[in-house]
């Protein structure tokens, strides 16, 4: 390891020769700030446990320091994370979570508000992942010029045509829906307090319960995107469902909340702004496991690539917001909604052009009744019968439309 750090300093130059330092941080009971010498090139932040820790990541940046301590931060450390990565972590005297990250207008500033929370919210935090934060376009870092070159042996980049299909089941000629277990693998998703219960298992099992209720109907056809723990990242599940040839896909979740009385389904369709604060701060968290990638369409030009991307994608999100609106009705009351239930995010699953997609959080892992009905084989059954249901609708409409 030694000697591949002193190659690299010696072919690109330590950090301290072209990135920015950290020059201080400033902590109060409610807030962290950042201060640097030159731009940088972003912010990250996460939850850790065990012991309670909040960690920032600056990318372009070199640690300096330490720092003062405050309100629920009891000490600063700094470090270098990798010769490109300053790394802050806030080690914190009682459960605390971050929120509202943003840059100075200036560029060389960067501020978290930190907010007291209780175990369940802390433990939800954790589970969260990575919130990314970038600064104004005219103050990000540029990469440093290198003073010569390095070529290392990378795996294979996994290509959409090497992804191992699932089987479909159902009669020929019938219409394709696929069902998207979300997390799986090292991704638990959401961690209930009642029990420790992972999301990942409970997507997975009303997934197989929604599939099972539409073969049993034999009107559709359905694949799961995995019907086994397994990762998947999030460009993989959708373009699953899109080289199947898919007329619908489902992306099933359960969310949590610092309240433990949020309770009840909610159902996202795709808006390149969130609806919501908490709309985009749950899109924030999904997205953290993956990049999306460019739409391809063949040999034409970029504009005429953006017209028909755009042209399509309205289409596609008009469909999808009525199956939304269906799935409400339908469902019930075998899937208890919140009142405010359709709403709009950025969720990386739902950015197929041209497949209707919604993405489908069950209920709340942080409350009690939701926990007791996702994990239930009757909670599963009856979910799995509204939203087969529904589906069924969706595409009996879309027939007698068409002719």
């Amino acid at each position: 390891m030694s000697l591949v750090l002193a190659m690299m300093a010696l072919i690109f130059g330590s950090p301290s020769a072209w990135a920015t330092a950290i020059e201080g941080i400033s902590v109060t009971p409610e807030r962290i700030t950042v201060a640097f010498d030159d731009y940088v090139e972003n912010a990250t932040a996460f939850v850790l446990d065990n012991p309670r820790r909040i960690a920032i990541d600056i990318g372009g940046a070199r640690a300096g320091q330490g720092g003062a301590a405050a309100g629920p931060v009891r000490s600063v450390r700094q470090g270098q994370y990798d010769p490109q990565t300053a790394r802050i972590v806030l080690d914190l005297a009682r459960p605390a979570t971050f929120a509202n990250g943003s840059f100075g207008s200036d560029g060389r500033s960067f501020t978290l508000d930190i907010r007291p929370a209780s175990n369940v919210a802390f433990a939800s935090a954790a589970s969260s992942g990575r919130a990314n934060f970038l600064p104004p376009m005219a103050f990000r870092a540029r990469p440093p010029r290198g003073r010569g070159g390095l070529t290392v042996r990378l795996p294979r980049a996994t290509r959409s045509n090497d992804l191992e299909l699932p089987t479909v089941s159902g009669p020929r000629g019938r219409p394709l829906v696929v069902i998207d277990a979300g997390h799986g693998g090292h991704d638990p998703g959401a961690i209930s307090p009642y029990g420790n219960r992972r999301e990942k298992d409970a997507t997975l099992a009303i997934a197989r319960a929604i599939r099972d209720e539409l073969i049993e109907s034999g009107r559709v056809r359905v694949a799961l995107t995995r019907d086994d723990d397994r990762f998947l990242v999030l460009r993989e599940r959708y373009e699953i469902a899109r080289r199947l040839g898919a007329e619908l896909f489902i992306s099933v979740h359960v969310d949590s909340a610092e309240n433990r009385e949020a309770h009840g389904a909610t159902v996202y369709t795709l808006s390149e702004v969130a609806s919501d604060r908490e709309s985009a701060r749950l899109a924030r968290r999904e997205n953290a496991s993956d990049v999306i990638n460019g739409v391809d369409l063949g040999g034409e030009g970029q504009d005429v690539r953006s017209i028909l991307i755009d042209l399509t994608q309205r289409e596609t999100m008009n469909i999808s917001a009525r199956f939304a609106n269906l799935l409400r009705r339908e469902a019930r009351p075998a899937v208890p909604f919140r009142s405010d239930a359709h709403r709009f995010a950025g969720f990386a699953v739902l950015k197929a052009p041209d497949m209707p997609s919604v993405l489908l959080e069950t209920g709340y892992l942080t409350n009690q009744d939701d926990t007791r009905r996702v994990f239930s084989r009757e909670g599963q059954t009856q979910m799995a019968d509204g939203i087969a249901r529904a589906i069924e609708v969706h595409f009996a409409r879309r027939v007698t439309a068409t002719r």
